[in-house]
């Protein structure tokens, strides 16, 4: 049943009208009900082929050993090379059929070389304070290497004079929120991979519409998996019959695109170009835990405050962009962000994308891993980790470094959960420390190291995140929230059990059953 919301926000659903039901009869349920064709038509032609049994035969063979070798030389991650083998060494047909379908650029090269040409022409729109930089190569100079990899991708400045609050729970992170948006004078900038209606998108809904009303610029972004149970398609004309500019990204739609992995999983508002929040808070009622889906939600946020909220403006209007041929940055990034005086450290809003050869997500861990001293402390919902990663992990640990994970205690889904599990032995054995939440679920998307540099946005320790979405997140180094940081993931360990040798051999043989055979596919999914 649908809650009321009276004096609790707007809602512009009619009760039933989301869910599973709304999924299957609606325009949606037509196509989900095509890809599933879509898929019949694949085995289809392995079928089809089999009376001429020679011929086909060995033409498959020759394909496979012409695939197997483009696999081999190419840069596809290794673990996913693994996989790729696998799949066609017990389904040569269908293995190659669908290897072919999946990486071949039908559908999905007009989007990489529209993203291509939005990045090339917006790569100087944020200039490089040029003092700021070389401070911190004075300060750090591995720091400062770090951050001339994160420009490479994009326009990710580095800046300084920036307060950066960090928000332990999602709760905190709306509370902040609403205050935030009631003070929009120009422009109001949302993109969000979930929106579901209840109290916390209807109280954010009521403040748009009224500041739309008034002629402030509000813009709403969602990912299109939001069509398949929770928003109808034509949502976007509602919003906008209220004033709100709204698109869908990637809206799917069978048989003429192969980049349904490629979904908008960022998380981005901002306002005036001053003031930006960022971090793992969908707009749905559990991340504020106003409705209990998976025990208590623990999840994370910053908001960042100055010049660095520029780099979320240009992300957000790199993203609305993709299917608009005239471009409006420099208006919007010209909006005056006054520096914070009395904030230290250095800051890097950066973006990854799944379309070009930059792994930044993975990479930016991956160098924190590497370079850690004392520990690296991580909070993720997710551990479905490359070969690449795992080792970086294991590494930092074997080197002394303290190295600690915390899981969720109650999951969301089962497969991803029981993948995290097939990782423990080896990470326990290298003298990594593994948790589990046990109120709830870990949303939170942290890493914390060595009380002076920081990650919190969008990016789990997952293939989707660091090889399929298109990600955010906060780079931070002696920030003033750093320690706020550290403070929570020690108050969140005390709400935990530690994993070991025994807890593990004590798993339920079901959940190992599915974990093998799940990593089997796991760069798949």
């Amino acid at each position: 049943m649908q809650t009321d919301y009276k004096n609790k926000g707007i809602t512009l659903l009619k009760k039933g009208q989301k869910g599973m039901i709304h999924a299957v009869f609606s325009r949606f349920g037509l196509v989900l009900l095509l890809l599933v064709v879509q898929a019949l038509l694949l085995i289809g032609a392995f079928l089809w082929f089999r009376e001429y049994q020679p011929q086909y035969y060995g033409a498959m063979m020759l394909l496979d050993i012409v695939i197997v070798i483009w696999i081999l030389n190419s840069n596809i991650n290794p673990t996913a090379k693994i996989t790729w083998f696998v799949v066609i060494a017990v389904m040569p047909v269908f293995g190659v059929l669908l290897f072919l379908y999946t990486k071949s650029d039908i559908g999905h090269r007009a989007l990489k070389k529209r993203v291509d040409e939005i990045i090339t022409g917006t790569k100087e729109d944020i200039p490089q304070q040029k003092e700021v930089i070389e401070r911190l190569t004075r300060d750090n100079g591995a720091v400062a290497t770090l951050a001339h990899y994160i420009g490479r991708s994009s326009c990710h400045p580095v800046y300084d004079r920036t307060a950066v609050t960090y928000f332990p729970l999602g709760e905190d992170k709306f509370e902040e929120m609403l205050k935030q948006l009631e003070a929009a004078e120009h422009f109001i900038f949302m993109e969000y991979f979930i929106v579901a209606e209840g109290e916390m998108w209807g109280q954010v809904l009521e403040i748009l519409v009224r500041k739309a009303a008034q002629g402030v610029d509000v813009r709403m972004m969602y990912d299109g998996s939001c069509e398949f149970a929770l928003l109808p398609r034509d949502y976007p004309k509602r919003l906008r019959a209220l004033g709100i500019r709204c698109k869908v990204f990637s809206p799917v739609t069978p048989f003429i695109s192969t980049h349904y992995n490629y979904r908008d999983h960022r998380k981005i508002l901002v306002i005036d170009g001053h003031t930006a929040f960022n971090g793992g808070v969908n707009l749905s009622d559990e991340y504020i835990n106003r409705k209990v889906k998976f025990g208590h939600w623990k999840d994370t946020a910053v908001m960042v405050k100055g010049e660095a909220a520029k780099s979320f403006t240009l992300m957000f209007l790199q993203t609305w962009g993709i299917d608009e041929r005239e471009q409006e940055y420099k208006h919007f990034l010209a909006c005056p962000a006054l520096p914070v005086q009395s904030a230290r450290g250095y800051v890097i809003p950066y973006g990854d994308c799944p379309l070009d050869d930059e792994k930044v997500g993975e990479r930016v861990y991956m160098d924190i891993l590497n370079r850690s001293l004392k520990y690296v402390h991580i909070m993720t919902p997710y551990l479905i980790l490359d070969g690449e990663m795992e080792t970086a992990l294991k590494f930092a640990a074997e080197r002394g470094v303290e190295v600690a994970l915390i899981l969720p205690g109650i999951p969301d889904k089962a497969i991803p959960y029981a993948l995290a599990k097939t990782h423990y032995k080896s990470l326990l054995e290298s003298g990594i420390k593994i948790y589990e939440y046990t109120p709830g679920f870990v949303h939170a998307k942290v890493f914390v190291c060595d009380d002076r540099e920081a990650v919190v946005g969008t990016i789990n320790l997952d293939y989707r995140s660091l090889y399929h979405h298109f990600e955010c997140a906060t780079y931070m180094y002696d920030t003033d929230c750093i320690p706020d940081i550290e403070a929570d993931f020690q108050a969140t360990l005390e709400k935990c059990r530690q994993v070991s040798r025994e807890t593990i051999r004590r798993e339920k043989w079901h959940v190992k059953l599915v974990g093998c055979l799940a990593k089997a596919v796991a760069p798949l999914l």
